[in-house]
């Protein structure tokens, strides 16, 4: 009993003289100081003279500062939950005109852009005049008209001179097409020179009949563009700027009057060369030209009166300033010239279907004149990359010298 006693008390000994609890300090810095403490002692029943107990170890190295960052445990740190984001309430600012109508900024048109500019001139007229839609747009129409009107007047002065000059220049068109026919490319490019020289002598310039209708068409899709817009949204303002049966602008005309009537009067135009293109210099194009509004129709029955009425307006301001160039004495101040009316010849006139086969004719011609001169360029820059073809019997540069006998005198 007394052995194991004894033993019990040496074990609970050693156990609190080696478990010593432990406290790092560090610092920020290695230059400051750093203590450490609680450094298990050594203890043993043999060797006394070694049993003490070490209370710490000092390390000094230029302390410059005292302060000391304890470590800490970072889950006690948990940080507040964050606080959710203020929503911001936008408040769209509705622009209203004296009259009470939105504007057309504030319902996201206009700009500076083509069809932006058009929308703009709309409003600024609709508002400045008070006045209804579709009076701002015939209004409109009349403007934009009149401001081509001397494009027009240049069209037509050289309509007439092309006119006046038709029978020459379709001969030597006949004389250009038979030539490329027959496949004599000399002959026919000297009719196309004569052609050239003969329109020049005669300031006849093919391109300005087609003047008017490439600075028309510009202007016809920003308008276009700028109504359909104007009734999709829709501009409330439109719903009651109608006339007549057509009271509300963004809807088509259930009548289906206004799409008849625009047909009409487009086919009108382009029969009459309003436009400033003869019909009869265009060759095969004038019959495709002629089914074009009745094509449209079917398309024109579902677009908005706002559509409608533009274009129908823009119709009738070319048949009313067609006509006004017709007046002798208009013609006159202009400096216009007059039109010869030429007598028909017998064979001139063609039908749709042999002015169809000639057309397709003188295409394959002029394809089987490309490819004969595609494959002239192909044979020359073979021949000069390839080695000689061999077209004689023997090789000259290995020929024998003769030896000629002459007599002595």
């Amino acid at each position: 009993m007394l052995m194991r006693a004894s033993s019990i008390l040496c074990r609970q000994t050693l156990l609190r003289a080696n478990v010593i609890p432990q406290e790092v300090s560090t610092c920020r810095y290695i230059h400051l100081v750093s203590r450490v403490k609680g450094i298990p002692k050594r203890n043993s029943l043999l060797n006394l003279q070694d049993n003490y107990r070490v209370t710490g170890i000092p390390l000094v190295r230029y302390a410059s500062t005292n302060e000391t960052l304890l470590q800490t445990d970072p889950y006690n740190e948990i940080p507040d939950p964050p606080i959710p984001p203020i929503q911001e309430v936008v408040e769209n600012i509705v622009k209203l005109h004296p009259n009470g109508e939105q504007t057309l900024e504030s319902l996201g048109l206009g700009g500076w852009t083509p069809v932006g500019i058009v929308q703009n001139l709309l409003e600024y007229m609709h508002i400045g005049l008070d006045i209804p839609w579709w009076s701002t747009i015939v209004i409109g129409t009349v403007v934009l008209r009149t401001l081509i009107f001397p494009l027009v007047i240049m069209s037509q002065k050289n309509m007439a001179k092309f006119s006046n000059h038709m029978p020459v220049i379709q001969e030597l068109q006949k004389k250009m097409t038979e030539a490329r026919q027959l496949g004599d490319h000399f002959e026919s490019a000297r009719c196309a020179q004569d052609l050239m020289k003969y329109m020049k002598a005669n300031d006849v310039k093919a391109a300005k009949n087609f003047l008017v209708p490439l600075v028309q068409m510009p202007i016809f899709v920003s308008c276009f563009i700028a109504l359909r817009k104007m009734a999709n949204l829709p501009v409330e303002s439109l719903k009651t700027g109608g006339f007549w049966w057509v009271q509300d602008l963004t809807l088509h005309d259930p009548y289906y009057i206004l799409p008849i009537i625009t047909s009409v009067t487009m086919y009108i135009t382009i029969e009459i060369g309003a436009d400033g293109t003869h019909l009869k210099s265009l060759g095969l194009m004038r019959y495709v030209l002629r089914i074009v509004p009745f094509v449209a129709l079917p398309f024109m029955l579902h677009f908005p009166g706002a559509i409608l009425t533009y274009w129908m307006s823009t119709n009738f301001v070319s048949l009313i300033q067609t006509g006004i160039l017709k007046i002798p004495k208009v013609r006159k101040v202009l400096n216009m010239p007059t039109v010869i009316r030429h007598a028909p010849k017998p064979t001139s006139e063609k039908s749709f279907v042999e002015e169809f086969k000639n057309s397709w004719t003188n295409l394959k011609i002029t394809k089987q004149v490309a490819d004969r001169a595609r494959a002239d360029v192909v044979q020359f820059n073979a021949a000069g990359k390839n080695p000689i073809v061999k077209t004689f019997k023997y090789d000259p540069t290995n020929q024998k010298q003769s030896t000629v006998l002459t007599k002595s005198r």
